[in-house]
């Protein structure tokens, strides 16, 4: 069965959604955004080929695919029989900045 690992860059980045939305608005809003998010990860593993292929990064040739949750693009791609989880981006941004993060 393939797993689905998340990279410290990723983990960094839900953790800093999760803390913004706890100043702005409250614990339960951030709470439900980062389950969220989270929990739309878990259907990789069965389902790896899922998220569409991601435009900005396809001159990278690392088959970056991603899902998108809210405001956010789940940045993912798989290796062998993992699923990385590389980044979350929030796609009101530039999405050139994409390509400097991955």
């Amino acid at each position: 069965m393939r797993q689905v690992i998340w990279t410290n860059f990723a983990i960094s980045e839900l953790k800093n959604i999760y803390l913004y939305y706890r100043m702005v608005a409250t614990d339960k809003v951030a709470d439900k955004i980062r389950k969220s998010i989270f929990d739309s990860t878990r259907h990789l593993s069965k389902q790896p080929l899922i998220g569409a292929v991601e435009e900005n990064l396809i001159d990278l040739k690392q088959g970056h695919r991603y899902l998108v949750v809210g405001n956010y693009k789940i940045i993912y791609r798989t290796i062998h029989d993992n699923i990385y989880i590389t980044d979350i981006f929030d796609c009101r941004q530039n999405p050139q900045k994409m390509k400097k993060r991955n």
